[in-house]
């Protein structure tokens, strides 16, 4: 099995990666390719997936705190 990897993109999506089974609310399987983008701003009228709506109108940027 391959790894999956997330990223949280800034002021956009996540990025998914990997051999991976999404779920909708009911446990039935939603249809994906190998690498797709979630949609982080609620804006999306494709969700949840990413359909770029967020541009010039959502930020978020995140990054991991490193400890001194």
């Amino acid at each position: 099995m391959s790894k999956v990897q997330i990223k949280v993109n800034d002021n956009g999506s996540l990025r998914v990666t990997g051999d991976i089974e999404l779920l909708d609310g009911e446990g039935n399987v939603m249809e994906t390719k190998p690498s797709f983008s979630l949609c982080r701003c609620g804006l999306s009228t494709n969700k949840p997936f990413c359909d770029g709506s967020h541009k010039g109108k959502f930020e978020s940027v995140i990054r991991v705190s490193k400890e001194e």
